[in-house]
């Protein structure tokens, strides 16, 4: 015990980049090593060591180790499904040091269908008992809808067998390749469903099929901003405070909106208790500087578009839709970090192809 007394004692270095990180872990990858190829306390004495240092340079970093073989360990970090933490994670990994003994990993890698046979809570998951659908919808021609059926799934055990048939697809297809290649996902069990069934193993080869007919499709699609116009939208809510939103109209009836899946919302906080749920005048300057800082970053020609803003209840949450969510990653964390002495500030980014989170602006 003295030696991790020693390591990780009440000295501890500052961790602001990742060139920190990975310095702290080469003073210390001969211990980690020995714990990890021991299979004895890795969650304590390794992952438990990591958490803390990774989360001062941000939040949302998950992790995974083993022995990659007999004399290599690995580490895995993962977003856990999270898209505005993979650009972190890529970058983490970029910064790595080649270590003889170790193996770093951004995001858990696909598998061969043949090597995926989980045991969780008594229950298999594998090709045998898993199988899959795809669902059509011609409103929504692009969406990639998926129903995996598991043979035992039932009322009872859906919550572990459910989670149980996700982790099997995590680790089948990929994080990464789960997360870009499927829109919405249900999981049920042969009661549930009424389609004709696929076999799994052959799920990924749809999904390439699907993936590389949407890129063909949308390839070199360009919004023309020239006839943008943005509608003032106003009501007042049920507490009697003020909702005012500004939307670009003419881009929400765009008829090519899948080619930027993915939605990103910056949600900014302020006192809106003395003005009918709005910005003062002083806030209001400090908003429109942030927006117009932001604007100045993610350009229309480069794949993001401004779809507006709303402002009710002491918040303003401004919107873009993005062919790519690594930027829009950055420059909302960027923003964060800079204004968290103004505003308190969130964010988040999720795939919608055909934007449904905006249908409340539809004014047709």
């Amino acid at each position: 015990m003295n030696i991790f007394k020693n390591i990780f004692g009440k000295k501890t270095e500052s961790i602001k980049t990742y060139e920190d990180f990975w310095s702290w872990f080469q003073k210390n990858e001969n211990t980690f090593f020995e714990v990890v190829n021991n299979h004895r306390n890795i969650e304590k004495d390794f992952l438990n060591k990591i958490s803390p240092k990774l989360n001062e340079l941000k939040e949302g970093f998950y992790f995974l180790s083993g022995m990659y073989n007999a004399d290599t360990a690995e580490l895995i970090i993962t977003a856990d499904g999270n898209a505005k933490n993979i650009v972190f994670i890529e970058e983490l990994i970029s910064h790595s040091p080649k270590l003889e003994r170790w193996k770093f990993t951004a995001f858990k890698p696909a598998t061969d269908i043949k090597g995926v046979n989980i045991e969780m809570a008594g229950h298999q998951f594998n090709s045998k008992n898993i199988s899959f659908c795809s669902n059509e919808f011609p409103d929504f021609p692009d969406e990639i809808d998926i129903t995996v059926v598991h043979n035992d799934l039932n009322e009872k055990n859906k919550s572990e067998v459910g989670n149980g048939t996700y982790i099997f697809l995590d680790n089948y297809l990929g994080e990464l390749d789960f997360l870009n290649n499927i829109d919405n996902l249900s999981i049920v069990g042969t009661q549930e469903n009424q389609n004709e069934l696929i076999p799994i193993e052959k799920l990924k080869d749809f999904l390439i099929w699907r993936q590389k007919e949407f890129i063909e499709k949308y390839e070199g699609v360009r919004y023309d901003t020239a006839n943008d116009e943005y509608s003032v939208l106003e009501a007042t809510l049920k507490s009697g405070n003020t909702l005012i939103a500004v939307v670009n109209s003419e881009l929400l009836n765009w008829d090519r909106k899948a080619s930027h899946p993915w939605i990103a919302i910056l949600k900014l906080k302020f006192d809106g208790s003395k003005n009918n749920g709005m910005p003062n005048e002083n806030d209001y300057k400090k908003l429109s500087d942030i927006e117009e800082e932001i604007m100045q970053e993610l350009k229309d020609y480069d794949g993001y578009l401004n779809i507006g803003r709303e402002t009710a209840e002491g918040e303003r949450e401004i919107y873009f839709a993005c062919k790519d969510f690594r930027k829009p990653s950055k420059l909302f964390f960027k923003v964060q970090q800079n204004y968290s002495n103004v505003f308190e500030i969130e964010y988040d980014i999720f795939k919608d192809k055909y934007w449904q989170y905006f249908d409340r602006y539809n004014q047709n």
